[in-house]
């Protein structure tokens, strides 16, 4: 028996505030990346795992935050913990593979691609071992066609995002950078939940389990406390608004080489000539 899926059972407010997960995970993730690539070797690494953490954990919360309004109708859903938060540390692990690669290689060619497709399919895979962790009277079934739109749109997505963390242009480009991230990690998860349906056993009876905001509620404690906590540090690092070089290189001040070079070489030219003819003027044989 094919089951009746509805995934807004709360209307319009779960994928609101999933998105808006989404958006603050991504933000966080791309300004402590950008932060990265404006330090010393040594301060590198603990940006970027801050990064990788915000990032990872706004599209886990983001996922379950959605999933609260998924319903089946005719079986309760219930979660396995275990595998829930195994979801969570591949998605911070995968990421965090993909932003390291950037962080270090730089934002561009081989070193964008690779760490683009890495953080993509780590998003990916995050949202389907969540699904797999759910437990119900029934069996899912993926459409492939619309799972590999969904795993496209996961990579492209990334790929974008890690780019303009990149460009370090300043704390405006990066919110708009997040909320493209937020929106093409919101339309990953929506087209993977497209490409689900249900078939039902038939082997229970319909029983009145907990909803699935009760099962998931607590488990997003610690993952939202844990964005709080960074968006604090982002917030109070005056070089992350900023998101450039407090002072330029010496080589790269304009004019000032050039500028010398070319009047030395003028105040030379202008004498020479000079000299030339004074010497020639000397030469008065006829007056001894």
């Amino acid at each position: 028996m094919q089951g009746t899926i509805d995934g807004f059972s709360y209307g319009l407010v779960t994928p609101l505030v999933a998105y808006f997960m989404a958006c603050l995970g991504g933000a966080l993730g791309l300004r402590c990346t950008t932060r990265s690539m404006l330090v010393s070797h040594s301060w590198r690494p603990g940006w970027l795992a801050l990064g990788s953490a915000a990032i990872g954990s706004g599209i886990w919360t983001m996922h379950f935050v959605a999933m609260m309004g998924f319903t089946v109708r005719g079986t309760p859903i219930h979660y396995d913990k275990a595998m829930t938060f195994a979801s969570l540390a591949v998605a911070i692990v995968m990421v965090g593979v993909g932003i390291f690669i950037v962080g270090y290689k730089g934002a561009r060619g081989t070193a964008l691609f690779t760490g683009g497709t890495i953080t993509g399919l780590g998003i990916a895979s995050m949202h389907y071992l969540g699904m797999a962790s759910m437990s119900l009277d029934g069996k899912l079934e993926y459409n492939t066609v619309t799972v590999g739109i969904s795993v496209a749109i996961a990579m492209g997505a990334a790929t974008a995002a890690l780019w303009a963390a990149g460009q370090v242009r300043g704390f405006l480009w990066s919110v708009g950078a997040s909320l493209v991230m937020g929106l093409a990690v919101s339309g990953m998860h929506y087209t993977g939940m497209a490409a689900l349906s249900v078939h039902l056993h038939g082997t229970a009876e319909p029983a009145s389990g907990e909803s699935p905001a009760a099962l998931l509620a607590p488990m997003l404690i610690g993952p939202l406390a844990f964005l709080l906590l960074a968006g604090v540090v982002v917030m109070f690092d005056p070089l992350m608004v900023m998101g450039k070089p407090a002072v330029a290189p010496v080589e790269q001040k304009p004019g000032i080489p050039a500028h010398t070079h070319v009047r030395h070489s003028a105040h030379r030219l202008r004498f020479r000539p000079r000299r030339t003819v004074e010497h020639r003027g000397s030469r008065t044989p006829q007056n001894r």
